[in-house]
């Protein structure tokens, strides 16, 4: 489709500028009933009956999973953890003595299903030690192996691969086997039919693994926790009970700021109790969803990048991103990327048209090479060794060729970029005469532009490209827009209408894919049949380029990604970070996760019918209800579908461009009771809004398109889900979709998610799966910073803080704890400052914060201090994150927490109580053309006067403090090795601050001295004023009487 498609809200209209029509792929099939482990079809017993594993639960686990498990695994159930009993024909394992079992199936349990029946001759079997049993026959010797499967299941795996592909991965398996004691080399003997029991059995093990912290590195840790918690909990006795009575202002004043350190600890710290890692394995994904023969049964994704001012956001940073997503190596049929365009830019639109015509080279060089990353301007950029494992001879012509060619493409969009700067008097217009619609960019229609993904767009090589797909919702006075929040809302709309993919991944305009497989290791998880269906999205760790090497103001957050994240992930999933993730469509969209199976409750026939009728009468009926909800792929999710029944709603005038009746026998499976009130637009308008079209999508939780829909109604549809009256009286923004109500709206989608039950798994591969580009300079660092804290602040003050939001549902308490502290950390700056300050009153007073120590005291300082070091030791043990990094972090976390955290405190509230909008504007100054010269580049910003204070009173304490040691004699030095080294405790981490500030040339602008001078100087002469110094008389008061003696 080669037009742009445009709408408004509130005219059942569509303007179509130089379109073209396109055909929809065809909507996926039925699914029939699968193994819960491995997602193959469950198979039958000898007697024809389904295979059952489990007769307490009936948790549908197929026959060679059940052997697996036995042989390999626990031997339990995975639902009701009930121990396998043995089948017969199954083959003992230990523990199988104890169960009743006969002895006529003897022979039944070392026969291989579709094999050669060979006649067993019991005195030729050896029973083993550790469950492992072997069969002589005709001389040699076969080891029975759990997990063998059908001929026919067998040759269909075995068709997926050519001969040295198949005998490559049997020689890896047979190395792992003998490397776990399984097998050894003297049992190969030349049968090579067992190799595809050994392979087959590999491919049913699970897509990825839990992999522990070791003990010998936990263990420790969690020790030094709980030492370091009964330390600080006798320290605060002591600081509590032993009041500095010479200095009570102060003592007060320290006591409550350390609690309130103590406290944050906490939420902190217990967290990150129970930190792990996972592995994935690509592989055993491509062997099980993408065999050879067969349709690909990879499930789609959307991808979705944001963007509001391509002035502001290079246009080239963009077409990287979006030449990143078209090359990634997943099925072409599947990928589709959807561009939002919040700020109606012609500029961002032309981009996208080159890039489109750039990706028909760029794509196809890409995944013949196997190139990474395939970003253009970063792979081109990248001081590596190009050349290594390339083994093409034509590879060093191509890519001479490829570059040449992106040089040529960036030249064209720095010629658009030159052209934006200035907007002519008559507006925008397009290529072809037409005025660009989004001239006014507050008040436009809603556009869409499809760029590839239909006919005729082919790569170079005829092959087919990804969907691209831009989007720029309608924008009208006097309606709310809700910034990034309702532009994603928006995505997530026109996607289901033109798309519906399952899982939805986003992007910021600057993240793009450094790993061309980061889709498949979201897909290990996503496409897992055990816990997939439980998963609300899958968080990559971000990572960034173009920090210097120092990471001077820990941008690359690393304290955070490896060490915080990793804990949330061993308790209910890490939080969403805005950028980098994977989603679950249906999580989006409100619904809770499926409900677990629960083991039936033991019964008796005892009691009378009547007791039944009263206690559990309506089980049965229940159950069948149940049955039925699992049947339709809805689970829990109908139960609060339910509550909508019943409720009328009235039509708006912007008419969809479908009713119901024409998209139900799309819906095909589906009873027709529930169907007609799952259906009910009355239901569901409310909840989702007038467009039966996306209704209808919400019910496919396996994604598709209804059949019987043409691409033009599609589109015109999807203009109408963008319009700006679409969310009026909806859950849009409360309940579905990214949630309003904070500038941080990914916290605060996250924890609504959890809060419903949902699980989130952190994947870490060892290639980072995304960059990004991150400010390395101090004010602007400082804004991003003061963003955050400033989203934390509203939701603290809103109703969905997690302090007293969601008792009732399934957010466990760890990760509670964790997302209080995400809210309640930029409250700690109020502490942080004051903590700041004593040092410097304390030397210019010539007082202290705590009374003179005896030994009992002294031992629980320096524990505590030994405690504090002790736990960062170890916490770097176990993550691997370097020292360098942690003592960054550190840092930063007090520069951060004296400025732009204060700020965010205060302008948090003023916001929310007052109403009061204030914005810190960044001006800047200077600019250095060398490399990392944006780290030099000084902007002023209000937020570097609370820092630069600290920094100069401090100094200043330091200088009165020695000066008055000096002045006292010998005596006086004791006391104040203490206040030196709480004062050089500031100054130390507020170092790269005051470095930062410094500049290149050591040189500060003025405005910044005035303003710290001023405030230090007008500090200090309060304390002057009043003799801190001098002894104070209690003698009579002497006066002179005026007569000159």
């Amino acid at each position: 489709m080669a037009g742009l498609f445009t709408g408004s809200h509130g005219r059942n209209d569509l303007h179509v500028l130089h379109a073209a029509d396109e055909h929809r792929p065809p909507t996926r099939g039925s699914t029939t009933k699968t193994c819960r482990v491995c997602g193959d079809e469950i198979g039958l017993n000898e007697d024809g009956r389904v295979f059952v594993a489990c007769h307490e639960c009936g948790f549908p686990v197929c026959r060679p999973c059940y052997d697996y498990e036995r042989s390999e695994g626990h031997q339990t159930c995975p639902q009701c953890n009930t121990r396998y009993k043995r089948h017969k024909g199954c083959a003992r394992v230990e523990g199988d003595d104890e169960d009743n079992h006969d002895d006529d199936d003897f022979e039944d349990e070392f026969q291989l299903k579709n094999r050669h029946h060979h006649t067993l001759d019991p005195h030729h079997v050896e029973l083993g030690d550790h469950s492992q049993h072997q069969v002589h026959m005709n001389g040699a010797t076969v080891r029975s192996v759990a997990g063998s499967v059908a001929g026919k299941d067998f040759e269909a795996e075995k068709e997926a691969y050519n001969t040295e592909e198949w005998k490559e991965r049997v020689e890896k398996w047979k190395t792992r086997q003998e490397k776990r004691g399984l097998i050894t080399k003297a049992d190969d003997g030349g049968h090579d039919e067992d190799d595809d029991d050994f392979l087959i059995a590999e491919a049913r093990q699970p897509l990825w693994r839990k992999v522990p912290i070791p003990s010998r590195l936990i263990s420790p840790y969690r020790i030094v926790i709980v030492i370091r918690f009964i330390i600080l909990c006798f320290f605060f006795h002591f600081r509590i009970l032993t009041p500095a009575k010479d200095a009570y202002p102060l003592w007060i004043i320290s006591v409550i700021c350390e609690i309130w350190f103590g406290l944050s600890w906490i939420l902190d710290q217990f967290p990150k109790w129970l930190p792990i890692n996972r592995e994935t394995y690509l592989d055993r994904l491509s062997l099980r969803f993408e065999r050879e023969g067969e349709p690909n049964q990879l499930s789609a994704v959307d991808f979705f990048v944001s963007t509001v001012d391509p002035l502001k956001e290079p246009p080239i940073i963009t077409a990287n991103t979006v030449l990143s997503i078209l090359s990634v190596d997943y099925p072409v049929e599947k990928v589709s990327c959807y561009v939002s365009d919040d700020g109606a830019s012609m500029l961002l639109f032309d981009t996208l048209s080159e890039t489109a015509e750039f990706a028909r080279r760029w794509v196809p060089f890409c995944k013949k090479y196997n190139v990474e990353p395939r970003a253009p301007e970063f792979y081109f950029s990248e001081k590596i060794d190009y050349l290594k494992d390339k083994v093409q001879p034509t590879f060093v012509k191509d890519r001479r060729a490829m570059k040449r060619e992106y040089e040529e493409f960036k030249v064209r969009i720095n010629a658009l970029v030159a052209k934006a700067q200035k907007k002519p008097e008559e507006g925008w217009v397009m290529q072809d005469g037409t005025p660009w619609p989004g001239n006014n960019t507050r008040d436009h229609p809603g556009m869409i532009q499809v760029y590839l993904g239909s006919e005729g767009a082919l790569d170079i090589e005829g092959k087919e490209l990804p969907r691209l797909v831009y989007v720029s919702r309608e924008k009208r006075p006097g309606y709310q827009h809700h910034k990034k929040a309702g532009a994603m809302n928006a995505l997530v709309r026109v996607s289901a209408v033109l798309t519906n993919a399952p899982f939805i991944l986003n992007l910021d305009c600057d993240h793009y894919l450094n790993n061309s497989k980061a889709v498949r290791e979201a897909m290990c998880f996503l496409m897992d049949p055990q816990i997939g269906k439980k998963l609300c999205y899958v968080q990559f760790p971000q990572r960034f380029d173009g920090i210097d090497r120092h990471d001077r103001y820990a941008n690359r957050n690393v304290v955070f990604f490896d060490i915080n994240m990793k804990g949330l992930d061993g308790i209910q999933g890490p939080v969403y970070v805005g950028t980098g993730c994977v989603f679950n469509r249906q999580a989006l969209y409100g619904y809770d996760p499926p409900a677990s199976e629960k083991r039936p409750k033991m019964t008796c026939d005892c009691w009378p019918k009547w007791c039944c009728c009263c206690c559990g009468g309506s089980r049965k009926s229940k159950d069948k209800k149940k049955g039925l909800k699992s049947l339709l792929g809805l689970g829990g999710l109908y139960s609060k579908k339910k509550k909508m029944m019943g409720k009328q709603y009235t039509r708006r005038s912007s008419g969809p461009a479908f009713d119901l009746e024409e998209i139900e026998e799309g819906l095909e499976g589906y009873d027709e009771l529930e169907k007609s009130s799952l259906m009910s637009q009355k239901n569901f308008e409310k909840r989702f809004g007038m467009s039966p079209v996306f209704i209808a999508s919400t019910l496919m939780e396996d994604g598709g398109l209804p059949e019987g829909t043409s691409q033009t109604s599609l589109i015109k549809e999807a203009i109408h889900v963008i319009s700006c009256g679409y969310e009026e009286k909806t859950e849009w923004g409360k309940e579905i979709g990214w949630i309003y109500g904070s500038v941080t709206e990914d916290i605060l989608t996250g924890f609504k998610m959890h809060c419903r039950g949902w699980r989130s798994v952190y994947c870490s591969p060892k290639r980072p799966a995304f960059k990004g580009s991150a400010p390395i300079n101090l004010s602007d660092r400082l804004h991003q910073v003061l963003r955050w804290a400033l989203g934390s602040v509203e939701i603290f003050l809103s109703r969905h803080c997690p302090l007293w939001y969601g008792y009732g549902g399934k957010l466990k308490w760890l990760e509670r704890l964790a997302y209080i502290n995400t809210i309640v950390y930029p409250f700690t700056s109020i502490a942080l400052l004051a903590y700041c300050v004593l040092p410097a009153v304390c030397l210019l007073t010539g007082k202290f914060i705590v009374p003179t120590l005896n030994n009992l005291a002294s031992i629980w300082f320096i524990a505590l201090f030994l405690s504090i070091i002790v736990t960062g030791v170890l916490e770097l043990r176990w993550s691997g994150v370097s020292i360098e990094d942690w003592w960054r972090n550190e840092q930063f976390w007090v520069i951060g927490g004296v400025s732009a955290h204060l700020f965010a405190v205060f302008q948090g509230l003023l916001k929310v109580l007052a109403g009061v909008d204030t914005n810190f504007t960044v001006t800047a100054k200077a600019a250095d053309d060398a490399e990392f010269g944006e780290l030099y580049l000084f902007k002023w910003t209000t937020l570097l006067i609370p820092p630069t204070t600290l920094i100069i009173i401090n100094m200043v304490g330091v200088v009165a403090g020695v000066s008055d040691a000096i002045n006292n004699g010998y005596g006086s030095w004791g006391p104040l090795f203490g206040k030196l080294f709480f004062a050089f405790w500031v100054i130390v981490h507020l170092y790269p601050f005051l470095k930062g500030l410094m500049g290149r040339q050591n040189r500060t602008p003025t405005i910044v001295v005035l303003w710290s001078i001023l405030l230090a100087s007008i500090f200090s002469l309060v304390w002057v004023r009043i003799d801190p110094f001098l002894p104070k008389q209690t003698g009579p008061i002497l006066k002179q009487c005026g007569v000159e003696c």
